[in-house]
């Protein structure tokens, strides 16, 4: 399984989350703690916002603990909204295009799990994103996929009934084609402004997630730490310091969002009703 973050607060360099925590993003990408599969290796991907509404998007197919320009590009980027994502793959191919984040205008998404029986579903899968959205496919990955299906189900208006949509269609193709596999989604959205976090499999067996708010971000020793007051937000699919970093686990099956100091973690359910004409 792949490992995330999605931070959210006062500037700062990416670098310092990237690289400088005990248990940082970029070592998890070697020897990951809590993953079913401890190597991330099947490359990387940043995404960033700054003064303009798209965001920035650095990625590439190399292993991120071996990419000689990576250390010296995050700790040039300065942002107060930022993805990063190392990659391990469920099977599609190792090329830019499949690694995440992926962004569409000012969208950003990315994902760690797998939708069961891709391979069955995949030609159904294709068929429903929207027409006016699927010139923007890229790559083959059923996270690409899962994100241009959802966005045209509204993901920048309502993020919740757009995830809630997407993982209902997405299961009911499951089971037309009898796959047993479970759907696993920890995804993180973003329209530049506010973060949505999605935890939910299928099988109740989600991927790990975790948040932690706070005031100003900071480093002592290699531990973060944080200033007192509400301005800070990080999600991520495994913790920073060893063991843990006071770091409050999101329940199986719930969304959080996160939009300046207001944080809500609001249980999850896929919508499986009938397609309307």
């Amino acid at each position: 399984m792949c490992r995330w973050l999605a931070y959210s607060g006062p500037r700062l360099s990416l670098n310092m989350l990237l690289f400088e925590p005990e248990n940082s993003l970029i070592r998890q990408s070697l020897s990951a703690s809590s993953s079913v599969v401890p190597t991330n290796g099947d490359g990387f991907g940043l995404g960033w916002y700054d003064e303009y509404p798209e965001p920035g998007l650095f990625r590439d197919t190399v292993p991120a603990w071996n990419d000689t320009n990576l250390k010296s590009v995050a700790r040039h980027i300065r942002s107060s909204l930022f993805f990063a994502h190392v990659r391990a793959s469920t099977g599609t191919s190792t090329s830019r295009n499949n690694c995440h984040p992926f962004i569409h205008g000012h969208a950003m998404f990315m994902h760690n799990g797998a939708v069961g029986g891709d391979g069955k579903i995949r030609r159904d899968l294709e068929h429903l994103i929207p027409t006016d959205l699927y010139h923007a496919r890229q790559g083959t990955t059923d996270t690409e996929a899962f994100f241009l299906l959802a966005l045209g189900h509204g993901l920048l208006e309502d993020p919740e009934a757009a995830l809630e949509r997407t993982t209902g269609l997405i299961e009911d193709l499951m089971a037309a084609q009898e796959v047993t596999e479970p759907l696993q989604a920890a995804i993180a959205f973003s329209d530049g402004k506010t973060v949505t976090a999605l935890r939910f499999s299928s099988d109740r067996k989600s991927p790990n997630m975790y948040y932690r708010a706070g005031g100003d971000l900071y480093m002592r020793d290699g531990h973060i730490h944080f200033a007192d007051g509400e301005d800070t937000v990080l999600i991520l699919s495994e913790t920073l310091d060893k063991p843990g970093d006071n770091c409050t686990e999101v329940p199986e099956g719930s969304v959080v969002r996160a939009q300046g100091s207001q944080i809500d973690v609001i249980p999850f359910q896929p919508d499986h009703s009938p397609a309307t004409a």
